[in-house]
């Protein structure tokens, strides 16, 4: 656990009880603050009872009095569309609102620090699409090259859950919009911007205010080093703020667009091969067409910002290329769940919006697609470069005709649910066919989340094939 510092003896309102309100309400306990925690949840408040915590229902008159903090899960809406009304509560009294990462970076640096040899380091990853894959593959490297990792943030452990680093210790955290946009410190070593596409614009007002929560992580966290995706217009900006000119090796630009030699460092990927630059001289490349647990152009993007991640902590290339050989994949996303009679089958329930489908649609050929579930803004039209890919599309969800229709001239069957459409995929599916989940689309009108839609896909494909579980 790291013990939250600074508001020992003090009042600190929590609210939102799940996995990271609780790390939250236990790390400012150990550090010594009065918590008084709240959530709508009955269930959710009967747990923090268990533990000993204080219930306050925080939306009562007077509820802030005397409260130096309120520390709020990032699940909850404090500006956009419209702020929880205990968060307006809380800004209408004056009390700074704050999230777990925001403790987490203000509290991680210790006395002990100073009798360290090697000081350790944290670096943040957040973008749209991959960040999860780049965070776990940079996690995997450093682990194998026996470097002291833990992974945390938006995948693994809650990033107060986690033990203090030891000496050249790693704290790899993956950060989502929600949790960069109101961290009230961002200061981490090295932060990764992977890419950027259309997500959670309700909760940001809009395109400008998802990227500006991305942005933050970069411009007021001041990392040492720099990984920016430049592929879209928002990285290439974003690159063009965080650098003196093109030779400022801070920044470290990467690509699977183009070749990237005239600046100060990059590395980019074209037609499987990962190659690094600096000052305009390769020092390092990787063939990155055998590493089964990178399929794709999308994947290769996470390897080259893995890559410069690690470069940034002085791993040797080679030490990198083990690691990425090593390395299975994450569940969910385009994770090899089955193969038999010449038939692939991959599960990419993450692909939750148009452009991370696109991007699996990308990397495979003969596909028998399992797609649809809860549309998402913006149509379906984003999809067009990977259709071609497509044999056959296997709609399922409650809107499983209208989002066929979406699809235009592509072959479709509406198969509304999962059973239905892996067994007509596997009926139709021929040597070298591909059967990918890959949904373009969110969950929530069949199932609770992305994972319990993954693992339906793979006990049906399971079932069907005659696998077991």
């Amino acid at each position: 656990m790291i013990p939250v510092r600074g508001y020992a003896g003090a009042k600190v309102a929590v609210l939102g009880l799940g996995r990271s309100g609780l790390s939250a309400a236990r790390a400012l306990r150990a550090g010594h603050a009065e918590v008084l925690a709240w959530d709508d949840s009955e269930t959710a408040r009967d747990t923090a009872v268990a533990e000993g915590f204080a219930i306050v229902d925080l939306a009562r008159a007077g509820a802030f009095d005397g409260v130096a903090a309120l520390i709020v899960s990032p699940g909850i809406p404090h500006l956009y569309p419209v702020p929880n009304r205990v968060i307006a509560a809380a800004q209408e009294a004056g009390v700074p609102v704050d999230n777990d990462i925001g403790l987490f970076f203000r509290s991680l640096a210790t006395d002990d620090w100073d009798g360290f040899d090697v000081t350790p380091k944290v670096i943040a990853v957040t973008g749209s699409n991959g960040k999860s894959t780049t965070s776990a593959l940079i996690h995997h490297v450093l682990t194998e090259a026996g470097r002291a990792a833990q992974l945390a943030g938006n995948i693994g452990r809650g990033v107060l859950d986690i033990d203090p680093p030891e000496d050249s210790g790693v704290v790899v955290l993956e950060l989502s919009s929600y949790q960069t946009d109101l961290a009230r410190a961002l200061t981490p070593d090295v932060a990764v911007f992977t890419n950027l596409s259309p997500d959670h614009l309700d909760r940001h007002g809009g395109l400008g205010g998802y990227f500006a929560a991305k942005r933050r992580l970069f411009a007021e966290g001041g990392p040492d080093r720099a990984v920016i995706g430049v592929d879209e217009a928002e990285g290439r900006y974003l690159a063009g703020q965080m650098a003196e000119g093109p030779n400022d090796d801070r920044v470290i630009r990467i690509s699977v667009d183009r070749k990237l030699s005239g600046f100060g460092w990059s590395v980019f990927a074209r037609k499987g091969f990962l190659s690094e630059y600096r000052h305009g001289r390769q020092v390092g490349s990787i063939d990155l067409r055998e590493v089964k647990g990178l399929p794709g152009s999308h994947n290769h993007q996470n390897a080259c910002a893995a890559y410069a991640a690690c470069r940034t902590l002085g791993l040797a290339p080679r030490v990198i290329e083990a690691g990425f050989h090593s390395y299975a994949g994450l569940p969910h996303r385009s994770q090899r769940v089955a193969e038999k009679d010449g038939v692939i089958f991959v599960n990419d329930s993450k692909a939750t919006n148009v452009d991370s489908a696109l991007k699996a649609l990308l990397a495979f050929d003969n596909i028998r697609w399992i797609c649809g579930g809860l549309e998402k803004d913006g149509g379906l039209g984003g999809l067009a470069p990977g259709l071609a890919h497509v044999r056959r599309a296997y709609v399922i969800g409650r809107e499983a005709a209208q989002f066929a229709i979406g699809l235009g001239a592509v072959d479709t069957e509406v198969c509304t649910t999962m059973s239905e459409a892996v067994a007509r995929a596997v009926r139709d599916a021929e040597p070298g066919d591909v059967v990918l989940l890959a949904p373009a689309a969110a969950s929530f009108d069949q199932y609770d989340n992305f994972e319990k839609r993954g693992e339906d896909f793979m006990a049906q494909v399971h079932a069907q094939l005659g696998l077991g579980a």
